[in-house]
């Protein structure tokens, strides 16, 4: 006889067999979830009624979500930014400013995967784009080949972690937190691990001069004020979308819906502008644009709303708008923004139909006493809070090996959420226990895209690299960068102000001593008297 503490756990070895036979995940979910679901009708767990949750759950928790709006936005833009032409440009330049020292074009693909990260939140396409534009160079000039594998996958996995990163918004959404926290939280490890990234090349150019000669200086075609114009011209549009996407939405100006649909049209300008059959008229318009918003901008800020702002503003609005029509104007940024629709039409449709497998699975599985049995077995776990975060960080990195990030996002975050909140809110407080929480996993993920033999940027590396660079070559390259990442989730587990320095210290404010004086009005005497003729 199956009695209901057997649940759980079956039907996690139910999932986990059926995800082996290769059936899509969304499906496996559901499936699973409701074969459970009229499995424990029928052993009188609960009744049919109880299954009425899941539509419920899933038009008020999914379909209505109005957090997961910008997802489309964060993917339409990331699919641009990372065809147009911005990533040969920024690599070639940063690849010349930094070649006359040792480990040069090592440091420039960790700098522009950093800087993409920050505008395109894709791993796929910038590990692709930055491999075919670096490897052939760093082979020509004698570095490392497994230096070469390691750093060019490595830098293309740093998206996770770098705002306005997909994986934090649902880490957002599945924690309940505000995306601007979350986005907050991640700025300090995702500094700190372009650190390490930087300091083990610095080491290699010190003990291993041989895996990471500098540039010879014939090969160098620019110098002076022309190598500088040219990294400006890369890095000061991107700071700009970055701040328009992240600076508004962490100001509080726009909701993360709102930032999305500005990065969205940002992308588009930016590639409109950074073609080379970008009209001379529309050169102008642009700077007039520039021009007008930094005056309504200077307005806003020393005086008030006035018909100077919203006139300056309407020019800025004009000049994004001529931009789009210029954008369309060119076939083959037409035929971008056409692939960019496309993309962001599959993953979000692949988003959407993981979330409502994964809501009825999480239905059924609460419906059993899952998160009992779960709350029982991880609070039982030697070592206190650091025995709690050590296996739930050892299960993620072989789970990794599995299942891509939504799928543990989806699947197994929220049964552990809460008692994370639990376990961790004493360490750094209710507020941030779980955005120290869902920035330590989404460090800890990074590895799901590089650790073999199913890391995705492997695969994407293999697809694009020359027939000269052996598969092993790309396994072994990866591993110093895998513990690079794995350092990194041990400084954010042992420092917690790496992800907490940047957030709203709680007030402590005792509400027993809060004291509401309301103060004293004399009103003149009422009188009930006869009414005056």
């Amino acid at each position: 006889m199956i009695t209901l503490e057997m649940m759980p756990p079956l039907m996690f070895g139910g999932l986990v067999l059926a995800m082996l036979i290769g059936f899509p995940v969304a499906f496996t979910l559901a499936a699973v979830g409701l074969s459970f679901g009229f499995f424990a009708i029928h052993l009188g767990f609960f009744d049919l009624n109880f299954l009425q949750a899941i539509p419920g759950r899933v038009f008020g928790s999914v379909l209505s979500n109005e957090l997961l709006l910008a997802i489309p936005f964060f993917t339409f833009m990331g699919a641009i930014l990372e065809r147009c032409g911005l990533a040969e440009d920024m690599l070639d330049s940063m690849g010349q400013l930094f070649g006359p020292i040792r480990g040069g074009l090592g440091y420039s693909v960790i700098i522009v995967g950093f800087i993409l990260g920050a505008i395109t939140g894709t791993v796929a396409a910038q590990v692709i784009a930055m491999a075919l534009i670096s490897m052939p160079v760093m082979i020509r000039y004698g570095y490392n080949m497994r230096y070469i594998t390691g750093v060019l996958a490595a830098s293309g996995t740093i998206t996770q972690l770098v705002p306005p990163s997909l994986v934090l918004i649902v880490l957002a959404d599945q924690l309940g937190k505000s995306v601007g926290d979350m986005y907050l939280g991640a700025w300090g490890p995702s500094v700190f691990q372009i650190m390490l990234f930087a300091g083990y090349t610095f080491l290699l150019g010190i003990f291993k001069p041989n895996h990471v000669p500098p540039v010879p200086k014939e090969a160098r075609t620019l110098t002076g004020w022309a190598l500088w114009k040219k990294c400006l011209m890369g890095i000061i549009p991107s700071a700009v979308l970055i701040f328009v996407v992240l600076g508004t939405m962490m100001m509080g100006l726009a909701t993360p819906t709102e930032a999305g649909a500005m990065g969205a049209i940002g992308a588009i300008v930016l590639a409109a502008i950074h073609h080379k059959d970008f009209s001379a008229i529309g050169s102008k318009i642009l700077v007039v644009g520039i021009i007008a918003a930094g005056i309504g901008t200077i307005v806003a800020i020393l005086y008030s709303e006035n018909l100077v702002f919203k006139i300056a503003f309407a020019i800025t609005y004009f000049a994004i708008v001529w931009i789009c029509l210029e954008a369309v104007r060119i076939p083959e940024l037409r035929d971008l923004i056409k692939q960019g629709y496309e993309t962001t039409m599959r993953i979000t449709t692949m988003v959407t139909f993981i979330l409502i497998g994964s809501t009825c699975f999480s239905v059924v599985f609460l419906g059993v006493s899952g998160g009992v049995w779960l709350e029982h077995l991880l609070t039982s776990l030697p070592g206190g809070v650091w025995g709690f975060l050590l296996f739930i960080n050892i299960f993620i990195f072989f789970v990794a090996f599995f299942l891509d990030f939504f799928e543990i996002a989806f699947i197994i975050l929220p049964m552990i959420a809460p008692i994370a909140q639990k376990i961790l809110a004493p360490v750094v407080g209710p507020d941030a226990a779980l955005i120290w929480f869902g920035v330590m996993l989404c460090v800890n993920m990074q590895t799901s895209f590089l650790h073999p033999p199913f890391g995705f940027a492997l695969f994407y590396l293999r697809g694009v690299a020359p027939k000269e660079v052996k598969s092993s070559d790309i396994y072994w390259g990866a591993m110093p960068w895998i513990g690079l990442q794995a350092i990194m989730v041990v400084l954010v587990i042992a420092f917690p102000s790496t992800v907490t320095a940047l957030l709203d210290k709680p007030s402590n404010v005792d509400l027993n001593k809060v004291k509401i004086e309301v103060p004293q009005i004399d009103l003149p005497p009422l009188d009930f008297g006869q009414p005056k003729q």
